[in-house]
C-alpha cells in the first residue's frame, strides 16, 4: 500500500511539473508620437494564432499557456512588433508609424526627377507639371483568391426618348465603405466589384429634415451643377426616417448567431467579433432578450432568452467562445430562427444577427438554397442582419443576399471603431426598422432632361411594374437612418456622346415642338410599408428648377461619388480627379461629429498612394496625345 501511495505522489509531482502554466498578459498599446491609445490593434500569439484586439482605451488581455511564446502586434499604418513573453504579466507596447523613406531619382538627359515617397512598398509620384511621368514601383500584390463579390455593371445614361422612369429598391447597406477601407489600409487595390458607390455615399450622415406628419419618412431633393462634368446636373434625393429615442424603442428579441468555425480563428475575426458584441450588450435594456447560437460542425444554443439586464452573463458566454471545425451555416440559421420564434415579442424587434466571414461549406451551402431558407423564415416577423468579419475568404456576395432576402442590413466590421459606429452610434438605426419594402421611382420630364444616369444601385434596380406590386420585396430603413441617391442628368439641349442619335420611325414628338413653360424637372414617388404592414403607402413630390442649390451635404455626396468612380475607373468620371475629390471634401466637412468625414479625407490620401491616380491620369493624357 505504501508503495502505491509513493507511486501516486510521484505521478502527481510529474504532472505538476509537465502541465504548461497559463498566465494572463495584459497592457496598453499607444502611439509613439503622441502617447494616444491605439484602438483595434490585432494581437496574436505567433505559435498558436490565438488572438485579441485592443479596446477603445488601447487596453488588451490575453491568456498564454506554456513558455517561449511571442506576441505579435499589428495595426495598418504602424510597424509590426513581435515581443517574446517572459514571466511578466504586464506588457505595455509603444507602436511607431510606418517610416516614409524618400528616394531621389538619378538625373538623366537633363530632366529633373521629383522625389518619390515610398510607403508600404509603393513609390508615389508627387504632383509635377514639368517632370517626366515615372512608372510606379511594382510591389508584390496580396491575393484575395477566395473572396467573392457579385458582378457590377455600371449604370449607363438612359435617354428620356427611350425611358423616362427609373425604379429601384432603397435597400442600402454600408458594408462596401468599411471593406474598401480595409483594402486601402492594407496597401492594395480593392476588387472593382467591391466598390458599391451607393454604400460609400450612405456611410455618412446628412442633415435632412425629419418627418413632420404621420409618415415615418421625409423626402428631400436638391439640384445643382455636376462637379466632374459642369455641362451636366446632379440631382440629390434624400429620404430621412423618424428618430425615436432608444428608451422609447420597442423591446428587442435578439439572437446572436455566431460563426465559430475554424476559418474564424484569426485575430480580426472571432476576437474582434467578441469585442464588437461587448459594445452591443452595453446598449441593451432590461426589457430586451438575448440568445446566443453558435455553429461550426454543428449548431449549439449557448444562451436562450436571457434578459438584457444580465450583461455579465451574456459577456461571459461571449468570452468563452473559441473557433474550430467546419461551417454548418444553414443549420445554425435554422436553429437561430427557431430560438427567435420561441422568444418572439409581439410588437417588438425580433431579429437574428449573423456574424461570420461568410464561408459556409457544410450542409445547405449554395447561395440559392440559403436564400430560399431565409425567404421561408422572413414571413415569421423575424428580420436578419449580417455582420462580416475578416479577410482573404470574405464572402461579400453571400452576405449581401442573405441580408437582402432576410429584411435586414449588411455591415462589414474591419476594426473596433467600426463596431462602435454600428452598435453604439447607430444602434437604433441598424437594429430597429421603421419602414420596410421601400421603393423609389422617379419620372423625368423630357422637356428638361435629355438623359439621366443613376449612380450606384446597380444590383438594386427594379422593373417599373414592381413599384406598385406589394408582393415584391424591397429595402428597409432603420430608426433615424437616411438614404441618399444621386442622378447625373444631361439637360435638354446639351449634345452628348452618351445618348443615341439614331432616328426612329415611331419616336415621340421632337423636343423642338415641346413648348411647355413648366419648371418641373422630375416627379418623385416613394412606396413603403409599416414594419408589420402588408399594404404599401405612397409619398409623392415634384422636383423643380427652383430647387437648384449646392449645400455642404450635396457637395460632400458628390465628392464621395467621384471617389467611387475613380476607384472603379468609371468611363463617366469626365474631369473627375483626386484633387477634385479632396477639394470638395475639405471644403464641405460640415459638422463632423464623429470624425467620419475627416477620416474619409485621410482614406482618399492613402488611396492615392495605392492607386496612383495622378500617374494614371498622366498616362492617359500621354496616350491621347
Amino acid at each position: 500500500m505504501k508503495t502505491i501511495l509513493i507511486a501516486i505522489c510521484c505521478l502527481l509531482g510529474l504532472h505538476l511539473f509537465t502541465t504548461p502554466r497559463a498566465i494572463e498578459v495584459k497592457g496598453q498599446v499607444t502611439d509613439a508620437s503622441n502617447g494616444d491609445p491605439l484602438i483595434g490593434v490585432n494581437i496574436s500569439i505567433q505559435e498558436t494564432q490565438e488572438g485579441t484586439v485592443t479596446d477603445f482605451n488601447g487596453y488588451y488581455k490575453i491568456e498564454i499557456t506554456g513558455t517561449g511564446k511571442r506576441l505579435q502586434f499589428d495595426l495598418p499604418g504602424y510597424q509590426t512588433q513581435v515581443i517574446a513573453i517572459d514571466s511578466s504579466t504586464t506588457l505595455d507596447v509603444v507602436m511607431e508609424a510606418e517610416t516614409l523613406i524618400e528616394e531621389v531619382e538619378v538625373t538623366a538627359v537633363g530632366k529633373s526627377r521629383r522625389l518619390m515617397d515610398r510607403v508600404a512598398g509603393l513609390f508615389i509620384q508627387k504632383q509635377s507639371t514639368d517632370a517626366a511621368v515615372l512608372a510606379p514601383y511594382e510591389r508584390e500584390e496580396i491575393t484575395w483568391n477566395t473572396e467573392d463579390y457579385d458582378l457590377i455593371r455600371e449604370n449607363d445614361f438612359i435617354s428620356t426618348d427611350e425611358q423616362q422612369v427609373s425604379t429601384f429598391s432603397a435597400d442600402v447597406d454600408r458594408a462596401s465603405y468599411s471593406n474598401l477601407r480595409r483594402f486601402i489600409s492594407q496597401g492594395v487595390k480593392a476588387p472593382v466589384d467591391a466598390v458599391r458607390i451607393e454604400e460609400m455615399i450612405n456611410y455618412f450622415h446628412y442633415a435632412y429634415p425629419e418627418p413632420v406628419d404621420e409618415d415615418p419618412l421625409a423626402m428631400y431633393t436638391e439640384l445643382g451643377s455636376c462637379p466632374w462634368n459642369p455641362k451636366h446636373q446632379l440631382l440629390q434625393i434624400g429620404i430621412q426616417s423618424e428618430k425615436i429615442r432608444t428608451k422609447d424603442l420597442p423591446a428587442a428579441n435578439l439572437v446572436f448567431l455566431i460563426d465559430v468555425s475554424g476559418s474564424m480563428n484569426e485575430s480580426n475575426k472571432l476576437p474582434l467579433l467578441i469585442s464588437s458584441f461587448h459594445l452591443l450588450v452595453d446598449q441593451l435594456r432590461p426589457q430586451d432578450r438575448v440568445s446566443i447560437v453558435t455553429y461550426a460542425g454543428a449548431s449549439a444554443v449557448i444562451l436562450d432568452g436571457t434578459g438584457g439586464g444580465e450583461k455579465e452573463q451574456i459577456i461571459l458566454a461571449l468570452d468563452r467562445l473559441t473557433a474550430g471545425g467546419s461551417t454548418a451555416g444553414a443549420q445554425g440559421i435554422g436553429t437561430a430562427y427557431n430560438i427567435a420564434r420561441k422568444n418572439f415579442i409581439d410588437n417588438g424587434n425580433n431579429r437574428v444577427i449573423l456574424a461570420t466571414d461568410g464561408d459556409f461549406n457544410v450542409g445547405v451551402s449554395s447561395d440559392a438554397q440559403l436564400v430560399r431558407l431565409i425567404e421561408e423564415e422572413r414571413n415569421s416577423g423575424v428580420y436578419l442582419s449580417v455582420l462580416g468579419f475578416g479577410m482573404g475568404n470574405y464572402k461579400d456576395n453571400k452576405m449581401q443576399q442573405l441580408a437582402g432576402h432576410g429584411n435586414g442590413n449588411h455591415q462589414y466590421i474591419d476594426d473596433l471603431a467600426e463596431a462602435k459606429k454600428v452598435f453604439v452610434d447607430e444602434f437604433g438605426g441598424n437594429l430597429f426598422t421603421v419602414a420596410k419594402d421601400v421603393k423609389i421611382q422617379i419620372e423625368f420630364n423630357p422637356e428638361k432632361v435629355a438623359g439621366y444616369r443613376l449612380i450606384g444601385y446597380e444590383n438594386r434596380k427594379l422593373n417599373n411594374r414592381d413599384f406598385a406590386d406589394d408582393k415584391k420585396d424591397a429595402g428597409e430603413i432603420g430608426n433615424g437612418h437616411s438614404v441618399t441617391v444621386l442622378y447625373e442628368i444631361i439637360p435638354q439641349g446639351i449634345d452628348s456622346e452618351w445618348l443615341s442619335t439614331t432616328e426612329r420611325r415611331y419616336s415621340p414628338a421632337k423636343k423642338a415642338n415641346l413648348r411647355s413653360e413648366t419648371n418641373e424637372v422630375a416627379y418623385l414617388k416613394i412606396r413603403y410599408k409599416e414594419p408589420d404592414g402588408a399594404t404599401s403607402k405612397l409619398m409623392e413630390k415634384v422636383i423643380s428648377t427652383s430647387e437648384v442649390k449646392q449645400s455642404e451635404d450635396f457637395k460632400w455626396a458628390a465628392s464621395v461619388a467621384c471617389f467611387g468612380m475613380l476607384l472603379r475607373d468609371s468611363k463617366y468620371k469626365a474631369n473627375g480627379n483626386i484633387d477634385l475629390v479632396l477639394d470638395l471634401a475639405k471644403q464641405n466637412l460640415g459638422i463632423d461629429k464623429n470624425n467620419y468625414r475627416s477620416e474619409f479625407i485621410d482614406l482618399v490620401k492613402k488611396a492615392n498612394r495605392v492607386y496612383l491616380f495622378n500617374y494614371r491620369d498622366q498616362q492617359v493624357q500621354i496616350n491621347n496625345e
